[in-house]
């Protein structure tokens, strides 16, 4: 026995000409050439998505030093590992990043590269026998800072930072924590306790990691309070430390009676987590802004957002 067929003979038609649609041909991409200029190139791109929204983020964060609005960004250790430190210290040299902040981890793998120039163990081995994580020279120099931002004046990236120039190991002239020192721009570090090699080690003290790390929120939640009216957010790659503390400091800037609203936040990250999404990409900009999520590795992404600031910045666009 056939079973029933719907009847489309009564269907009701239009001409396609006649409906609205969201993507025409003046939104295509254009060829690439060989020896295309960067601005060419960011022209080529399709103005549609992912590609319109990082052309966006690029302007505003030229837009925000142009209004003299702090420019924040957020990291985490795998965009040390991915080799883009001097790409961001670039950045932060010709005035284009105004605050940068991290969890632990990239201080240390900054530091060790500074120091060493090379960082990243390998953990499955080095578990194995107890070794890892248990390098006495590197826990050493950032236990140390810790002590020295909690008994003292400087803040706890600041303090690491300023410790490195001190040394003056080989290659510190490509160390971000370090290059942020020298700039005289907050370099704040946000540790959570156990979760770092160096809090594995007898030189650690809670109480001063602790001290150290609160201060620099305080100066982290300094600058929010000043991102209202075309500031910049921009997370790189932290799955959970830098949203959450941006979230509260967020909080603390608004109850403090700061308006901090009409700003511009972007997550980037090679998988799009829950609390970025939600506190960095969302939640903040409720109250007026944009957020931008876009994902794709952090040595291709990084550099290219840098480009697309350089370019917008020297045509004026």
């Amino acid at each position: 026995m056939p079973y029933q067929e719907i009847d489309l003979s009564a269907i009701k038609s239009y001409p396609a000409a006649e409906r609205a649609s969201k993507v025409t041909t003046a939104l295509e991409g254009r060829p690439l050439r060989r020896g295309m200029r960067m601005a060419a190139f960011l022209e080529s791109l399709p103005a549609v998505l992912k590609a319109d929204e990082l052309k966006a983020l690029a302007r505003a964060v030229v837009d925000a030093r142009r209004l003299g609005k702090p420019v924040l960004v957020m990291f985490g250790g795998h965009v040390i590992k991915t080799g883009c430190a001097p790409v961001l210290a670039g950045l932060a040299a010709d005035g284009f990043i105004t605050h940068l902040a991290s969890n632990g981890a990239a201080a240390i793998h900054d530091t060790e590269l500074a120091r060493l120039g090379h960082t990243s163990e390998d953990v499955a081995t080095q578990l194995a026998d107890g070794s890892f994580g248990m390098a006495s020279d590197t826990a050493f120099l950032v236990n140390q800072a810790a002590k020295r931002a909690a008994g003292g004046q400087e803040g706890f990236g600041e303090a690491v930072g300023a410790l490195l120039l001190e040394e003056n190991p080989p290659h510190v002239q490509r160390a971000l924590i370090a290059s942020a020192h020298r700039l005289a721009i907050p370099y704040t570090l946000h540790v959570a306790l156990g979760t770092d090699i160096v809090h594995q080690h007898p030189s650690a003290s809670g109480a001063a990691i602790g001290e150290a790390s609160l201060k620099d929120f305080r100066i982290f939640a300094a600058t929010v309070s000043k991102l209202g009216g075309g500031g910049v957010v921009v997370n790189l790659g932290s799955a959970v430390i830098m949203p959450e503390v941006f979230l509260k400091a967020l909080a603390v800037a608004r109850n403090l009676g700061y308006p901090v609203k009409d700003f511009t936040t972007a997550n980037f990250d090679m998988i799009q987590h829950y609390r970025p999404g939600v506190n960095v990409v969302r939640r903040p900009v409720l109250a007026g802004g944009r957020g931008y999520a876009i994902t794709g590795h952090h040595e291709i992404m990084i550099p290219l957002l840098a480009a697309s600031v350089y370019e917008y910045a020297g045509t004026g666009a």
